[in-house]
């Protein structure tokens, strides 16, 4: 499920291209659909007011699910100190992996990509659980907070 949202888009869409030949890994076809998606690949600076819509989407998801959060942007907020840009899209999802640069090259998405494929044949990702790395043992995982702002 890809969310290009701003500039990081460009690169993502390279990435997808046929110069990196993503298509090695099983991952050429972008879903629109989030009933058919299981990744989604954040790209780009998330307003609050945004921010409604990528968990919206992520809660249509099915299970197992997994967020990769490219780009500063999306990882911290970046450049942007304001108050409508939200300072890390993991305040209101779970993030598996996180693609640094501004933009981020598209071999930094593949090598996202490849490193996700190995956590989840280790089992090292519950696919989207917030409580991967706390309580093993729990029956049913806490909901996620609500988006506020």
């Amino acid at each position: 499920m890809p969310m290009g949202i701003s500039c990081c888009a460009i690169e993502m869409m390279a990435f997808a291209g046929p110069r990196f030949d993503v298509s090695r890994f099983g991952s050429e076809v972008f879903r629109f659909s989030p009933r058919q998606s299981d990744v989604m690949i954040v790209a780009g600076t998330t307003t609050y007011k945004m921010a409604k819509v990528v968990r919206k989407i992520y809660d249509q998801m099915p299970d197992p699910k997994w967020v990769i959060a490219m780009g500063v942007c999306t990882s911290s907020g970046g450049m942007y100190r304001t108050y409508s840009v939200v300072q890390g899209i993991d305040q209101f999802l779970p993030v598996d992996l996180y693609v640094s640069g501004c933009p981020p090259r598209p071999d930094n998405l593949i090598n996202a990509l490849m490193k996700l494929q190995t956590m989840v044949q280790k089992g090292q990702s519950r696919g989207g659980s917030p409580n991967y790395g706390g309580n093993p043992g729990k029956d049913k995982p806490e909901p996620l907070p609500a988006v506020t702002g």
